[in-house]
């Protein structure tokens, strides 16, 4: 059985807990509870910075040797973590550094990956910064890193239509002129961007050069 672990990157998440890692460092753990609508969340700071200055609604409940347990609320529904895990995929691993907040889960195969990502970009400002992939008990784990900058915005538009719209779905629910005439260009222009954009991609996965 194949499996994926993923872990995405958030940039201005609009979340309490980046926010203190802003200010006050990284957050290395957190635990949340739900009770009807309304969300509870605690996470752990490794410094002396006070995050209540980033969010009225934090505070500091707990501390122990150097390090302070804060809690806050918020509604259900309202974070990146839930946007995940209504898929399926249990979020394992949660951290953020310098605002960003950093999530990793396992998807049971690349479509499940496809939708979380999908979802999660129509709402929140998110990479997919590393891949490892596992092909069983036997398979050696590798990490595959996508450098979404190494594309051109026309390339990530052409890449992102074409997947909307099913191309690289089996069977296709779109073909090339279809994408094309979506995105006002002729088909030989549609496949020149998405083969640069896969050779790129390519290249990233095979660790292979791309000129």
């Amino acid at each position: 059985m194949e499996g994926i672990r993923a872990e995405l990157t958030f940039q201005d998440p609009c979340c309490p807990v980046a926010e203190a890692g802003a200010d006050a460092g990284p957050v290395r753990s957190m635990a949340r509870t739900t009770a009807g609508e309304t969300v509870t969340e605690e996470f752990v700071l490794e410094s002396d910075a006070d995050p209540e200055a980033a969010s009225a609604d934090v505070e500091r409940v707990f501390d122990y040797d150097d390090r302070s347990v804060y809690r806050f609320e918020r509604e259900e529904w309202g974070c990146p973590c839930e946007a995940i895990e209504r898929h399926g995929c249990p979020v394992f691993d949660i951290h953020t550094h310098e605002g960003e907040l950093r999530l990793a889960f396992h998807a049971s195969d690349h479509e499940t990956l496809s939708d979380v990502v999908t979802d999660l970009r129509e709402r929140w400002n998110v990479e997919l910064s590393g891949l490892f992939r596992s092909g069983g008990e036997t398979a050696e784990r590798e990490l595959v890193l996508v450098d979404r900058a190494a594309l051109t915005d026309r390339q990530r538009e052409v890449l992102r239509t074409a997947h909307r719209m099913g191309y690289f779905a089996a069977p296709p629910a779109a073909n090339a002129g279809d994408v094309a005439d979506e995105l006002g260009i002729n088909r030989s222009t549609f496949r020149e961007h998405l083969a640069a954009a896969q050779s790129k991609l390519l290249g990233a996965v095979l660790d292979a050069p791309t000129d």
